[in-house]
């Protein structure tokens, strides 16, 4: 089983990296905006996950500069468990008002994404 995954998760980032989508284009000045806006977001991932390659698709189709995080390394996974509750990928992190939500569902993710930053 093991193997099967290793192999697709390759098959996956593979077709990532060959239809890679177009990146929207800003001005300057707005783009730093939308960068200051997103230091308070966190993306906890796996890097082969399918539906975390969809929200990572939709990130750079909307030049959304997120830090990722891999949730693989014990500690980030720990802080998944703990402080969002479960350990489920793709989780954002949303720091806002000194208050923390955290975000599960790729179609979640991307609906808060394309409504705060379309």
């Amino acid at each position: 089983m093991f193997i099967i995954r290793w192999i697709l998760g390759r098959i996956i980032l593979l077709l990532n990296f060959i239809f890679t989508p177009a990146k929207r284009r800003r001005s300057v000045t707005e783009q730093s905006e939308i960068d200051i806006q997103t230091q308070s977001l966190r993306l906890y991932q796996y890097k082969a996950c399918p539906f975390c390659v969809k929200v990572r698709r939709v990130m750079h189709s909307q030049s959304i500069n997120i830090n990722t995080i891999d949730a693989k390394q014990t500690d980030h996974k720990q802080v998944l468990e703990n402080e969002g509750g479960k350990v489920q990928v793709p989780c954002l992190r949303i720091e806002e008002n000194e208050k923390i939500t955290w975000l599960y569902e790729s179609s979640a993710i991307i609906d808060y994404l394309n409504k705060r930053f379309a």
